[in-house]
C-alpha cells in the first residue's frame, strides 16, 4: 500500500497532525526528536517560526529544500 500525507494540521508547539491517504489520522510530536538531534540542519527548527515552515510535496512532509524530511511510513507508523 502506498501512503501519503493528504492533509496536515498545525497543533501547538511541536505538534502537527497528519491525515493520511489511508483515511488514518496520527498527531505527531516533533520535539523530543528536535531536542535529541545532534546535525544542526535539524536542530535549527527547534526555531518554532521555522518549524511551522513545513509544507507537503508529493504526499511528503518537507522544511525548506529538503533541510529536514520525516518517511512518511514512519509518520503512519506514529513516531519518527
Amino acid at each position: 500500500m502506498v501512503i501519503s500525507i493528504v492533509k496536515t494540521e498545525y497543533i501547538a508547539d511541536y505538534r502537527i497532525k497528519f491525515i493520511f491517504s489511508s483515511e488514518t489520522e496520527k498527531q505527531i510530536d516533533f520535539s523530543v526528536f528536535l531536542q535529541q538531534a545532534h546535525n544542526p540542519m535539524i536542530r535549527q527548527h527547534i526555531d518554532l517560526q521555522l518549524f511551522k515552515s513545513y509544507s507537503i510535496k508529493y504526499g511528503d512532509i518537507i522544511w525548506n529544500d529538503y533541510e529536514l524530511c520525516v518517511p512518511v511510513w514512519d509518520l503512519w507508523n506514529g513516531r519518527i
